[in-house]
């Protein structure tokens, strides 16, 4: 049995994704780490399945994987793809689809990109989780190789968000999986690391739970503005300057984060019957 696919990216952030709407589609976790490695599958930060929802008015339920086949309740470069899918494929100016983190809007906004309303940040202890009570704009238990105390939010997903001066100085690939892992986050969480460039701007950058290093991640973003406006460092709207390009949040005065940015096709295949046994 094969698949169709697309190949997806916002920012350099990568997917593929399958519509499994008509035809279901479970894929084991060996099977996802066989397609989303990048050597001898397709290759993608995480692997998207759209699945059909119950919710009226959603277009379908967005089941997103990381690349080691662990299961995400968040991915907002992912959720621009699938919300420009849905609004190319109704041809509407408004789409809605389910998540494991609850029903998401987009929208069409300039120059071709794609908003999304992400919803209501969680900034509660036990929504992040926490593996123990504490505040979450300072989380003092979370230290490691000089760097502490981050903001921890909830996007749909945990978030550590750690502010530094130089945000390229900082050895990602060392430290982001000692947080990721760290003991007080026991769903384990994607780190950020942001450095304030302006009340607007803000340069930061990734590692994400389940697939390390990416491009951008959107999430991450969202998570970035919230922490840094609850830290008194930003306006309520700035631009997340990523590795992969820019993302323009917003965490309005009725508690939602509007996450704006471009999409991507980059091509459609067909995987094997050895991919999609996993081999």
């Amino acid at each position: 049995m094969t698949r169709e696919f697309l190949k997806m990216h916002g920012l350099g952030n990568d997917f593929v994704v399958i519509d499994a709407r008509s035809t279901p589609y479970s894929p084991a976790e060996a099977e996802v780490r066989a397609i989303a490695d990048r050597r001898t599958g397709v290759g993608c930060d995480q692997f998207i399945v759209l699945e059909p929802s119950n919710i009226p008015g959603a277009s379908g339920f967005m089941r997103i994987r990381n690349a080691d086949g662990s299961e995400a309740g968040a991915c907002g470069n992912a959720s621009r793809c699938i919300g420009w899918l849905l609004l190319e494929e109704s041809g509407s100016d408004r789409a809605s689809f389910e998540t494991a983190a609850g029903l998401l809007h987009a929208f069409r906004a300039d120059n071709g990109r794609i908003t999304v309303d992400m919803g209501p940040p969680r900034l509660d202890w036990d929504a992040i989780p926490l593996a123990a009570p504490a505040d979450t704009l300072r989380v003092a238990a979370v230290e490691h190789a000089g760097f502490a105390g981050p903001v921890a939010v909830n996007m749909g997903n945990p978030h550590a968000v750690f502010f530094v001066d130089d945000a390229e100085a900082v050895p990602l690939d060392e430290v982001g999986p000692v947080f990721e892992t760290h003991p007080a986050f026991p769903e384990r969480a994607n780190i950020e690391f942001a450095q304030v460039l302006s009340p607007t701007a803000i340069r930061m950058r990734v590692w994400e739970r389940g697939a390390g290093v990416t491009q951008a991640c959107g999430s991450g973003s969202c998570a970035t503005l919230v922490a840094a406006v609850r830290r008194g460092l930003t306006a309520r709207k700035a631009d997340i300057i990523l590795d992969g390009g820019t993302l323009t949040i917003e965490w309005t005065e009725d508690d939602r984060v509007l996450m704006t940015g471009p999409v991507a096709l980059s091509f459609s295949g067909r995987l094997s019957a050895e991919l999609v046994a996993g081999l």
